[in-house]
């Protein structure tokens, strides 16, 4: 497998150039869907597009087990440079280099495939709704596996080291609108001020409590009330929240206290407030066998001496709807360390491009490990 990786890095390189400079961002990946369509096309295999979205799949041999591989395609919408543009600050890039390598790979190795493996290149993951747009398609209802693969900053995962699970935390992001009365500013009376709803809900939020050994965070991210005149009291605010848990339990709680929040303030304040839920990201469930696996892939890969622990790490990744979705399905990520400065979402965000290579051998691994113990358990039923 090594002899094929160097045969194969330069186009790694190649492809992941292309990818890092024609970023785009949610829902609208049209060239990169093209690009990766056209491009397996030429390799000899059979992409298919998705019918309600950007983003595609390819299968390689046939029959069960099936096995998959996810990758995610798009890019954030940030400023660099004192500019507005799509920017591959969170490694997208680099993990579709990874999935098309591990593609690329088994073409090299000439073996049969016995079985299915599926890779699915998702879009609008920044969204944390590619995943279930993806679930519609029913692509991942067959799977017996699914395997992801995230690059690491330094802080979590040192350069050179791996780990076979990262346990994302869950994300919810509400929007709100408080509608309350304009008013003059020397008659507060006559109106419903919409910033003292808003102080009073930034007050209330904190008085949340849930489980203290379970990291959790929530608190208003944006708030906007009035325009340019200032001696008029606005009556109506627009406002963001953002909640976080490292359990999903956690967080039901947690969304269970912001909405007695928003019920006591409308009350206090006889006010209308409206609010509904725009991202919903859900906390890692992942699965000790597809674990045990990607440490076997890592050790093999890249030796027992650079496996690391699993990863816990606050951030959100919608890989993780597929497994709570469908709970039959075996999931985990793989955690890449790869030099990663100065840190996710960063616009000036780089790691080291080596390490690709190294991550398309160990989910090749893990894929064909996850095929040979699906045919031990069919021997063994």
């Amino acid at each position: 497998m090594k002899e094929e990786l160097d045969y194969l890095r330069p186009r790694l390189m190649e492809i992941f150039t292309y990818l890092h400079a024609n970023p785009e961002i949610s829902w609208h990946e049209v060239e990169t869907t093209n690009y990766i369509v056209e491009l397996l096309k030429q390799e000899g295999f059979s992409p298919i597009r998705f019918k309600n979205s950007t983003g595609l799949y390819v299968d390689v041999g046939n029959g069960d087990p099936k096995v998959g591989l996810r990758t995610d395609i798009d890019a954030l919408w940030q400023e660099v440079d004192g500019h507005f543009r799509a920017n591959h600050s969170c490694g997208h890039d680099g993990h579709m280099t990874m999935a098309i390598g591990t593609l690329l790979l088994l073409k090299e190795l000439q073996q049969t495939i016995n079985g299915t493996i599926r890779v699915i290149f998702q879009p609008a993951e920044e969204k944390g709704t590619g995943a279930l747009s993806v679930l519609e398609e029913g692509v991942i209802d067959d799977l017996d596996y699914l395997f992801g693969v995230h690059v690491r900053p330094v802080h979590e995962l040192e350069d050179g080291t791996y780990c076979a699970a990262l346990y994302h935390g869950a994300s919810r992001l509400l929007e709100g609108e408080i509608i309350g009365e304009d008013a003059h500013a020397a008659r507060p009376h006559l109106g419903i001020n919409a910033i003292e709803v808003g102080a009073t809900i930034i007050e209330d939020l904190r008085t949340i409590h849930t489980d203290p050994m379970v990291p959790v965070s929530v608190k208003m991210t944006k708030f906007h009330a009035g325009g340019d005149s200032g001696n008029i009291i606005p009556g109506n605010a627009s406002f963001t929240i953002d909640i976080r848990a490292q359990q999903n339990k956690v967080m039901d709680d947690l969304a269970q206290g912001v909405k007695r929040v928003i019920d006591s303030s409308k009350l206090l304040h006889k006010v209308q407030i409206e609010l509904r839920t725009v991202a919903n990201i859900v906390a890692a469930e992942v699965d000790t066998s597809a674990q045990y696996l990607m440490e076997q892939a890592i050790i093999q890969a890249a030796g027992l001496s650079n496996l690391r622990k699993p990863v816990h790490t606050p951030g959100g990744e919608d890989f993780h709807h597929y497994a709570v979705q469908r709970p039959h399905l075996k999931t985990t990520m793989l955690g890449l360390g790869c030099g990663l400065t100065p840190g996710l979402h960063h616009p000036k965000m780089k790691f080291k491009q080596a390490r690709l290579v190294t991550g398309v051998e160990i989910l090749t691994r893990a894929v064909l490990l996850a095929l040979e113990s699906g045919h031990k358990k069919e021997a063994s039923a």
